[in-house]
């Protein structure tokens, strides 16, 4: 490429230079499965909307079955096995997150059961990955990442055999959640849990992982997964350097806010589950879907952003006060959504869709408007 020679050739003579040329071409490499994975998410997004009945293109209805595949598997298990790659620093970090946008891309073009082979081919490597880390390091927080990337491994494995999606779903959202709960433990060192805590914490993650093993989201009682995610969301309310953060300013205090309001809905999927089962209402499942999915990973993909983002292009965001708009506008569809699904309110239903959708492109926005670089510096372009 063009851009690369002459980045070497600037640099010709210095092994620092080369070093650096090196590092910041591998950087450009990472957008590529980010561009894929982005792909994956407008596939599901659109597919989501051709679910709830809206005019959506003829090819997002012919997909609409695979709405969680996009979604998890395609969009979200690209972009967490990217930041993985990205922390651990090695080339073959990265053979996760291009299986999983190659696994995304299949699936865009209608090939499922390549899409399949090659997201679980991702789960394989990024459990590798973790298990690795695992025995290196020796932390809880490690455990339960290669855990998380078992799940993900786990249901894709059941979706290429053909089982219901309700319990390959149940798979994926372990992934999700027992991602986002080892990196909240992993901070939450700095208020010093101690052994029985974290013991609690564990049980917590083996009930969510109970859950999916019994298929609780295909059944009419869901004990193990409603009582590991409320004891999971109390213990983090408890040592979370959030609720100390949230009195800070900037960049912290809305990473906070995104996590102290993503528990709330982790804590009412755990609620639901309990008290009003996937099988047991007509859109009980759609509920407790989305308030873990829209409610608790969203707004936690919210509040990693400005971290994560840079990491992963090299590129800062910086802090502005417009990323609270399309964050309350997220938390509002996801309370109309479980408020119509439980009242059986379709037009809700729809609204809410549309809104979810509306708040997750304006947020992008937002980033992007406030991480353009020129000349090695962020130009925060929604700044008065």
């Amino acid at each position: 490429m063009a851009g690369s020679s002459e980045s070497v050739s600037r640099h010709e003579g210095s092994p620092d230079g080369r070093a650096m040329s090196i590092s910041v071409n591998r950087r450009k490499l990472r957008f590529i499965p980010l561009g894929l994975g982005a792909i994956a998410l407008i596939a599901g997004l659109l597919t989501g909307l051709a679910r709830l009945g809206l005019q959506v293109p003829d090819v997002a209805v012919d997909l609409a079955e695979f709405h969680s595949a996009f979604m998890i598997a395609g969009f979200l298990g690209t972009v967490i096995s990217l930041e993985r790659a990205v922390a651990i620093g090695r080339w073959w970090g990265y053979i996760a997150p291009v299986l999983a946008a190659a696994g995304a891309l299949a699936l865009v073009a209608g090939f499922p059961t390549l899409s399949a082979l090659a997201i679980l081919a991702a789960g394989a490597a990024l459990t590798t990955a973790s298990a690795a880390l695992m025995v290196r390091h020796g932390a809880l927080s490690t455990a339960i990442l290669a855990l998380a990337a078992a799940c993900w491994a786990a249901g894709t494995g059941l979706w290429l055999t053909g089982h219901d999606m309700p319990v390959v779903t149940g798979w994926w959202l372990d992934f999700l959640i027992l991602t986002i709960a080892a990196e909240r433990l992993e901070l939450s060192r700095l208020k010093a849990p101690g052994m029985v805590s974290q013991l609690v914490f564990a049980a917590a993650n083996v009930l969510v992982i109970a859950g999916a093993w019994r298929g609780e989201l295909a059944r009419g009682v869901a004990p193990f997964m409603g009582v590991g995610l409320i004891v999971m969301t109390a213990w983090l309310l408890r040592y979370d350097i959030a609720v100390r953060t949230i009195r800070s300013a900037g960049t912290a205090r809305f990473s906070a806010a995104c996590m102290l309001a993503g528990y709330v809905w982790l804590m009412t999927a755990g609620l639901l589950l309990l008290l009003l089962p996937p099988a047991a209402a007509t859109f009980a499942y759609d509920a407790i879907i989305h308030a873990i999915t829209i409610g608790f990973v969203f707004s936690m993909i919210f509040g990693h952003a400005p971290i994560i983002f840079p990491a992963v292009t090299g590129v800062r965001i910086r802090s502005n006060a417009a990323a609270y708009t399309p964050l309350m506008l997220l938390h509002a569809s996801v309370g109309l959504r479980v408020w119509a699904d439980l009242v059986e309110w379709q037009n809700g239903r729809e609204i809410a869709g549309l809104a979810t959708v509306v708040a997750l492109i304006s947020y992008a926005l937002v980033v992007v408007a406030t991480s353009i670089k020129r000349e090695g510096r962020s130009v925060d372009l929604t700044a008065g």
